[in-house]
């Protein structure tokens, strides 16, 4: 972070070890074979669900610090528990870089974007910014926080709207199933605007017909 840490090492380490425990309290066996036969190949899978790490997070010390080495830790639950801890004020576009270079998987990208990403000042830059890129998770998050920004009421421009549109239509032409996913439910979500942004995203997918 680009921010003093504050918080003492034997504090942060103390911290972490009390979060691995909780984890392990809420483990929940089916759940993390399943993710493991899904494909994740995180260190350590604890199968916790979403709404528990929200309450568990809800308890925790909102720091910069704990953030980032929840962030740097290979166990999925402490990746996800970290932008709900982020403080939205210390996070910078460089921070916001950072964190979608060394992204894993999808439900990293929707779990950033609901908590962290969304909230920020210049998040549309971010969105927009990510959509154009060529790395396959950063083009995901791109399209994620766009459906994010657009589901909590976000309105583009002209502009906006046409460069959505086409960074759309070249994801869906293409061949990333992941990607191609994230670029349908922010179109969807376009699309949910009004009668207008529904017949340009009818008339985007009546050509991806053609």
């Amino acid at each position: 972070m680009n921010e003093k840490e504050t918080t003492a090492p034997d504090s942060l380490g103390e911290q972490l070890r009390g979060i691995k425990r909780d984890l392990r309290a809420l483990m929940n066996g089916v759940a993390s074979a399943s993710m493991r036969q899904k494909g994740l190949a995180y260190k350590v899978i604890f199968g916790v669900e979403l709404p528990r790490l929200q309450a568990l997070a809800e308890g925790l010390p909102h720091t910069p610090a704990l953030a980032r080495a929840l962030w740097n830790e290979n166990i999925r639950e402490c990746r996800l528990l970290a932008p709900m801890v982020q403080p939205v004020e210390t996070f910078l576009p460089v921070d916001a870089e950072e964190w979608v270079a060394t992204m894993h998987y999808p439900e990293e990208a929707e779990v950033c974007s609901l908590h962290l990403f969304a909230r920020l000042p210049f998040a549309s830059d971010l969105a927009f910014r990510w959509m154009a890129r060529d790395e396959e998770m950063v083009r995901l998050c791109g399209f994620t926080l766009v459906a994010r920004l657009l589901t909590l009421g976000a309105r583009p421009g002209e502009r906006d709207q046409a460069e959505l549109l086409d960074q759309a239509e070249a994801a869906l032409r293409g061949d990333t199933p992941a990607v191609q996913r994230a670029a349908g439910k922010a179109l969807v979500k376009y699309m949910d605007l009004g009668p207008d942004e529904e017949a340009r995203g009818e008339a985007l997918l009546a050509s991806l017909e053609g």
